[in-house]
């Protein structure tokens, strides 16, 4: 489950494994990727954009005995929290904390999908309405032009390149006639 703390209004939200906006908070935060990205120094003293939302992961139908003397239920423990920050360029990053209740300096960063963010902050159902991204769900055409023209130039330099060098290879061995050296034949007996 995940317990949602807008960072506007501090109105919460609790999502759970089945619902769609589950699946796409679980694709923003990608809660088990353990691994951290450099931020900008003022970041890593405190001084950071304003949070957009708070997240508190948690796992339910924990406990029972022989810790609580009772039968597993509906005991729930929370295990991680992430916060997304809005970069001023437009980047969503994603904060964590892998262990809340422990007080320590185990601070996570890493930027998040933008498709993802601004999918769920358009909606506007955990973000508020107010607070609906600015930033475009796909880069345009530019920005995949200078990826695709010369990813095409290198494909036809190579579709076309490598046959006309065999077939030239080829040619070669054919018009070169018999070989200089000697050659020993197998004959059946």
């Amino acid at each position: 489950m995940a317990l949602v703390i807008d960072g506007d209004r501090g109105r919460t939200t609790t999502l759970r494994s089945g619902d769609r906006d589950f699946g796409r908070l679980w694709r923003l935060l990608a809660p088990r990727y353990t691994g951290t990205e450099r931020v900008p120094e003022a970041w890593t003293k405190g001084r950071y954009p304003p949070v957009r939302v708070t997240v508190v992961w948690g796992l339910t139908g924990i406990g029972g005995w022989p810790e609580t003397g009772r039968a597993p239920d509906g005991d729930v423990a929370m295990e991680r929290q992430d916060q997304v920050f809005l970069a001023p360029d437009g980047t969503p990053w994603v904060r964590t904390d892998p262990s809340p209740d422990v007080a320590d300096d185990d601070i996570r960063w890493h930027r998040a999908p933008r498709s993802v963010f601004g999918r769920l902050a358009q909606e506007g159902a955990l973000f508020g309405p107010e607070r609906a991204a600015p930033v475009t769900s796909e880069p345009g055409w530019p920005a995949r032009a200078r990826w695709a023209l010369p990813g095409l130039a290198v494909g036809l330099l190579l579709g076309a390149g490598v046959p006309w060098c065999i077939r030239r290879t080829a040619t070669r061995r054919e018009n070169a006639g018999s070989p200089r050296e000697s050659r020993q034949e197998l004959i059946d007996l």
